[in-house]
């Protein structure tokens, strides 16, 4: 029978998961740490990849999988993984095809701790990365690569600087250098982008922002679209495409195949040495705001672009981007890759710089400060002295952000509220 092809709104509610005759209807919480099996040759046939099958959660979990096939089917990839965090998703993305010696080029408007991760703790490892204006033309990406590049990274909308990233062009020239475009895609989510469809190759998510959409469980995921033949640079990739002396001498793209092969080796050489192991109740915490995640961000971005052309026309407000936003320098970017919106989050700056700033956010009654982001209650944040306050001015403005920059995220509350409660915090100035 054909495969039928769902609509991004039943895949969030019903994707990955179809219960037979008499199973659950919801998806299971498998809380277990450890699996039974008859014998140790049943068991074995697990530790050498020859079957499928749950050993110990460390590695994999059912409940997690389970969501994981939701996330993969949303985003159109092949296979996908649960991760911890954000955090750790992105750095298994990297770090499962690149190690001591290599070289990855990144865009410099990226969520702040992923910028550390990479620029003090990944280089660390000895691992080196450019990083090249959101912004770069073909020419300077092209001047970014060396000889031991390993991948291209940035995210489909920056937090918090709310840049746009030209994914097509990326992929164009992370493909000629025969290396992967991996994409952050937390921001836009699936629901309103699916980079696999305009070129990248690898994609995460911290699930912790909208898919969660409640503040309930720190978690993460990646995706791998398949698409991309690690055996055309197989000098690049020995992790894949050469035996794996740690997991009985598997070579994964000849194993698995290119769709199969990059989770696979992620799930047993990083997952088992890391752990960095997302819980069964967080994964089916996280299932459950999948259900309604198509909903929440029509919510979101609908809240988003009202505020966004409300601070535009006031007169304390010094500077408003929202990629949504007509005028905005991305707003043609975004049309082009989020043309049914983009996201709930608004940075703005108030005239008198980073004391006004403070100032106002302390007279919010609803956006509440937070470090958290993309929630269905609204929150705000000052990055430069929270989420950014590791970088120097010059780090902080290749980043996009400033002194002054409020990142204000809308929640699904009701949009005349939320202006209300804006303007008379901006009274308070």
């Amino acid at each position: 029978m054909a495969e039928i092809k769902r609509s991004i709104e039943t895949l969030c509610v019903q994707g990955g998961y179809s219960p037979k005759n008499g199973e659950p209807r919801q998806i299971p919480i498998i809380q277990s740490t450890t699996f039974k099996y008859a014998t140790s040759e049943d068991m074995g046939k697990l530790f050498d990849l020859e079957a499928s099958g749950y050993f110990y959660s460390r590695l994999q979990n059912p409940t997690c999988d389970t969501v994981a096939a939701r996330i993969c089917a949303l985003e159109g990839g092949s296979a996908a993984m649960l991760t911890s965090s954000g955090q750790a998703a992105n750095f298994f993305a990297v770090f499962n095809i690149a190690s001591a010696g290599d070289h990855v080029v990144a865009s410099s408007a990226i969520y702040g701790g992923t910028y550390n991760l990479f620029a003090v703790t990944m280089k660390r490892m000895g691992i080196d990365f450019t990083f090249v204006s959101p912004d770069a033309s073909e020419e300077e990406l092209e001047a970014a690569f060396r000889p031991e590049t390993k991948a291209v990274f940035g995210e489909t909308i920056a937090n918090p600087a709310l840049t746009v990233l030209d994914i097509e062009l990326f992929a164009k020239v992370a493909h000629r250098h025969g290396v992967p475009l991996i994409i952050d895609n937390t921001f836009a989510t699936p629901v309103n982008c699916r980079p696999f469809e305009w070129g990248a190759d690898i994609v995460t998510h911290s699930t912790t922002k909208y898919m969660d959409g409640h503040g309930s469980a720190v978690g993460g995921c990646i995706v791998d679209s398949g698409r991309f033949d690690w055996t055309k640079s197989a000098e690049k990739f020995p992790g894949l495409c050469t035996p794996d002396d740690s997991y009985h001498g598997i070579t994964y793209v000849e194993r698995f195949g290119i769709e199969g092969a990059y989770i696979t080796k992620a799930t047993a050489q990083l997952m088992r040495d890391f752990g960095c192991t997302q819980s069964p109740q967080s994964a089916f915490i996280l299932g459950l705001g999948l259900e309604s995640l198509h909903v929440r961000m029509e919510r979101h971005c609908e809240n988003a672009l009202a505020i966004a052309k409300h601070l535009a026309a006031h007169e304390k407000v010094e500077w408003v981007t929202y990629p949504g936003l007509e005028g905005d320098k991305y707003y043609h970017l975004a049309e082009k890759y989020m043309p049914n919106g983009t996201c709930g989050v608004v940075s703005f700056g108030v005239k008198g710089g980073r004391a006004a700033a403070e100032k106002f956010m302390k007279a919010l009654t609803l956006g509440a400060i937070e470090t958290h982001v993309a929630d269905a209650r609204t929150c705000c944040l000052h990055p430069a002295s929270a989420t950014h306050r590791q970088m120097n001015d010059d780090e902080l403005r290749a980043a996009g952000v400033s002194p002054d920059l409020i990142r204000y995220s809308c929640g699904i509350e009701n949009k005349d509220d939320l202006i209300a409660d804006i303007d008379a915090a901006l009274a308070s100035i």
